[in-house]
This record gives structure tokens, C-alpha cells and sequence, in this order.
């Protein structure tokens, strides 16, 4: 069983046409699983709905809390662009006998022509196979924790 975390981040954002600003209304994640089909045994919480430019250390205690106390070894969190490498590697400093991928998108579900499908998808196939660790998965590429960061002038992850 994989062990999915939601806690926000673009993946989960809706637009408000009234005034152009982004907000969370309820995470998109299970049409997602739906939407492509998954056939994998998938249990899905949601911790909170964030942007993660507002975590807090708490937030942070509060996902690695979950992630020690499920009894899966395999654990997939949708998370935020602009934090995930902070959270990676603080789970990488607490945790080392599970697999967990964290992955998100760059822009949101709902716009359609989002990243997140993609992203979910392959963040699927790697938490499968990869050796315990904590790891990002975007754009079809996976990183080691504490070995990437996101490149802000292309709007993508790289290795460092």
C-alpha cells in the first residue's frame, strides 16, 4: 500500500474569477487518481491545504509525525513548489527506512494544461521502486533530497 500525504501547494489551488487570486477549496487528488486510471492500492489524508511558502517548522514536525506513525513503507506527499526541498530535507534527516516522494506542480489542476497529471504519475511509478530515501519527483526526473534545487529562471528542479 502507498501512503499518499496531501498538504496543498499549486497541485490544490483554484482560481477565483472574481479576482484573479489563487485559493484552496479541497484537494483534486482522488479525480486525479481517477482521471488516470490508477490501479494501485492507495491510501489517501489530507494533513492541510497550503501554500508551502507558509510552512512553518510545526507543518513540517507535523508531516514527518505522519510519516513515522502509518505503517507503510511507501509514502507519496503532493506539496508545494517553492518549499519542497526544505521539507525533503528535514524528512531526510528524520526518517531512512521509508520511501517518500514528494512531488507537485508547477501550475494548478484546474487550469488543465497542468503539470500535476505528469507529475503524480511518475511520482507513482518511483515511490515503487526506489530504495528507501527521501526523494522529489517533477517533470519526470527524481532527486535525492538535500542534492536538488529549483531553478526559478527555468521553472524547473535540477540536481546540485
Amino acid at each position: 500500500m502507498i501512503q499518499i500525504y496531501v498538504t496543498g501547494g499549486t497541485f490544490d489551488k483554484e482560481y477565483n474569477e472574481l479576482n484573479g487570486s489563487l485559493y484552496f477549496k479541497e484537494t483534486h487528488l482522488q479525480e486525479m487518481l481517477t482521471k488516470g486510471r490508477n490501479r494501485l492500492d492507495v491510501k489517501t489524508d489530507t494533513l492541510f491545504m497550503k501554500d508551502s511558502l507558509e510552512f512553518s517548522d510545526t507543518d513540517r514536525i507535523q508531516i514527518c509525525d505522519a510519516c513515522l506513525s502509518v505503517n507503510a513503507d511507501r509514502i507519496l506527499i503532493t506539496h508545494g513548489t517553492d518549499t519542497m526541498t526544505q521539507t525533503a530535507e528535514y524528512l531526510a534527516g528524520q526518517i531512512s527506512n521509508k520511501t517518500i516522494v514528494l512531488t507537485g506542480a508547477m501550475i494548478p489542476y484546474k487550469f488543465g494544461s497542468s503539470d500535476g497529471m505528469f507529475n503524480l504519475g511518475s511520482a507513482l511509478a518511483f515511490v515503487q521502486v526506489l530504495p528507501p530515501g527521501v526523494y522529489i519527483s517533477m517533470n519526470g526526473k527524481v532527486f535525492e533530497a538535500g542534492k536538488v534545487r529549483k531553478n526559478l529562471e527555468r521553472g524547473e528542479f535540477e540536481p546540485i
